[in-house]
């Protein structure tokens, strides 16, 4: 079957078998002199994408697409003509399926090629790559010894049809891979079965205890509570000292950046989870553009989900540049944003990776100081986190906290963590990974909501680091309440989740990754939501005493267990105002300076939403809360 050829040349509908002996590129025309003299470029184009090229080291052709100056067909017709090859249009002809069956679909991904047809032993297999000897062997080491006449098409054409012929197989790995590798590792399951009858159990014993010993059982439990709500605070006071030890200290300095030779930066690419976000697709776009970073050395994969119909048309109306894929993500369950992530994974072809949320304003040296981090570190650094902090911080009540509460997180808490070699919880933005490190730890969990957390605890007990740099990504703050608890239930219930996954074999856990870093994750993400859990509970009991002035609660609180109280509520609230107050210093966001005062009242809103994230643990585990974005009256700003 001749395949289809939009190529203006007649000649090259031919099928053309591909020579014993490839020409060198030395001997052919050269790709820049054919476009000229088809009149698809002008000569001063030519001369700026070969200085473009003299200084990055990039292939002309990816200049050309990256600056707009050309398509992918006229590209790809232009090589077709150069190596004397017949172009194919895939999406006009399809591959058989007993061409493509013996392949594993991520050897088309890695190799840049596509078996057609397979007739009277001649393979016909569509390229984006120039034929070469290691394509060859690699065919012929599935196929045996057969001949091949080649095509050429375009990498987006290879991808797309790579991901509509093996859609199921693609969408399985991308959900259950993880799963697969290790169903430990997984949230899939919510409890094992030892965690559920072990929970059963404890259950029962609490209470036949109460049930005996009521009042002391209380105590008990309440002695507990103040010990593991005082020791959750203490740590994250020591860990945020280290960091603020440190608040000077640059991990990446402009110098440092400055003296990168672009033509050593490698393609990096980027992934952009969008779903229902059609009103900041094209804010999103603008901003990725800022980015100081070689346009024909980045690949964007906008990562959209199937039946959002209304973002797919709002980002093809943005008029996006070619060096960003539409990549349509299957519609099945779990609809999440780590599944959509693992789908980009699989297509990835750079060497880092990093992820941007669609309302994200990242700085533009961001991936340059990523560069700089990962050359500085050793191979088990494994990702690099940079900072989030919000544009519309003064917008109101809730943007001001947010931006108190990711300041101290960002500026303090994960710098001390780094300081002290605990495991790092990533956030779920601008965090820049080793691409090859990333599929070794089997990517993203599409069962658990806050993946990022789990990923970065899963690379530390797994033996690899995650470091921090000194770039920020600003993004929308959360300013209606509804949409924070949703949001916020959601990430309190990925902790629980990242606990329990992490905890299914505790001495295992020990053994493998030592006593620092499994405290570290014990006190920081399993403390957190428990955290939460008793805050609310213990407001319950001071506020009631404080209206009663009932000694209904005193069997609870003897002296020792009434001072541990004492230090949580003075101490502990106290320390978290001081927190709060070192980071409005560091980023100079004086204003916000008397916020910090009102700390636990945005504890009592976590406390709500850590009560919401409890109950969906139970009933929906896997269900992802969608937060609205591009709701906020404020223009994208940096505050200041």
């Amino acid at each position: 079957m001749a395949p289809s050829t939009p190529c203006a040349s007649s000649s090259q509908e031919t099928i053309t078998p591909l020579p014993s002996a490839l020409p060198s590129d030395e001997t052919e025309p050269r790709l820049g002199e054919l476009l000229v003299a088809e009149g698809i470029i002008s000569e001063e184009t030519l001369q700026y994408a070969l200085d473009v090229q003299q200084r990055t080291g990039a292939r002309l052709g990816q200049i050309l697409l990256a600056r707009g100056f050309i398509t992918h067909k006229q590209l790809f017709c232009a090589l077709a003509k150069l190596w004397g090859l017949p172009f194919v249009d895939l999406t006009q002809r399809s591959p058989e399926p007993d061409a493509i069956r013996a392949f594993d679909p991520y050897t088309f991904i890695e190799y840049h090629f596509l078996p057609l047809s397979i007739q009277n032993g001649v393979v016909e297999v569509a390229t984006s790559e120039r034929p070469n000897p290691q394509t060859i062997a690699q065919i012929k080491n599935i196929l045996g010894d057969v001949d091949i006449r080649f095509f050429v098409t375009s990498d987006w054409d290879i991808d797309r049809a790579v991901l509509t012929n093996f859609r199921e197989v693609i969408l399985d790995t991308a959900t259950y891979g993880l799963y697969y590798r290790d169903p430990d590792e997984s949230a899939y399951t919510v409890l094992t079965p030892i965690q559920f009858f072990s929970a059963i159990i404890a259950i029962l014993i609490l209470i036949t205890v109460f049930f005996f010993w009521p009042i002391p059982t209380l105590t008990f439990l309440n002695l507990i509570i103040n010990i593991g709500f005082l020791g959750s605070i203490v740590f994250k006071f020591i860990v945020a000292l280290a960091g603020a030890k440190y608040e000077t200290a640059e991990p990446v300095t402009k110098e440092e950046v400055d003296a990168l030779d672009e033509e050593s930066l490698p393609v990096y690419t980027i992934l952009v989870p969008v779903y229902q976000e059609a009103n900041i697709v094209d804010k999103l776009m603008e901003n990725l553009l800022t980015l100081d970073y070689p346009p024909e050395k980045l690949e964007i994969l906008l990562l959209l989900e199937e039946n959002d119909t209304e973002t797919i048309q709002a980002a093809r109306q943005a008029n996006p540049p070619d060096t960003v894929s539409f990549v349509i993500i299957p519609d099945s369950p779990p609809k999440t944003k780590p599944k959509a992530c693992n789908v980009g994974l699989f297509l990835a072809s750079g060497e880092y990776l990093v992820i941007f949320d669609a309302e994200d304003r990242p700085e533009p040296d961001q991936l340059k100081k990523a560069i700089v981090a990962f050359r500085k570190g050793d191979e088990s650094l494994a990702c690099v986190q940079a900072a989030l902090n919000y544009f519309n911080a003064y917008e109101n009540f809730l943007t001001k906290m947010f931006t108190l509460e990711y300041s101290y997180w960002f500026d303090y808490m994960l710098p001390g963590l780094d300081r002290l070699q605990l495991p790092i919880p990533l956030g779920g933005t601008s965090n820049h990974f080793r691409t090859n490190i990333l599929r070794q730890l089997g990517g993203w969990d599409p069962f658990n909501v806050t993946e990022d957390a789990d990923l970065g605890i899963r690379a530390a007990t797994n033996g690899y680091t995650v470091g921090i740099i000194n770039a920020t990504t600003y993004e929308e703050a959360n300013n209606e309440l509804y949409n924070w608890i949703r949001q916020r239930s959601r990430w309190v219930k990925g902790y629980m989740q990242t606990t329990l996954v992490h905890l299914r074999h505790p001495v295992r856990l020990i053994k493998k990754s030592g006593w620092r870093t499994s405290m570290g994750f014990l006190f920081l993400v399993g403390g957190t939501p428990l955290t939460f859990l008793s805050s609310l509970l213990l407001w319950f009991v001071f506020l009631f005493w404080i209206v009663f002035r009932t000694k209904l609660f005193d069997f609870l609180f003897p002296t020792g267990i009434l001072y541990v109280s004492m230090i949580n509520f003075l101490i502990g609230n106290g320390l978290m105002i001081y927190l709060n107050m070192l980071a409005v210093v560091k980023r100079r966001y004086y204003r916000l300076l008397p916020y910090a005062l009102l700390n636990p009242i945005y504890w009592i809103l976590h406390a709500i939403a850590a009560y919401k994230a409890l109950w969906q643990l139970i009933t929906r585990p896997s269900y992802w809360e969608k937060t609205t974005h591009g709701i906020s009256q404020v223009s994208e700003q940096t505050p200041t």
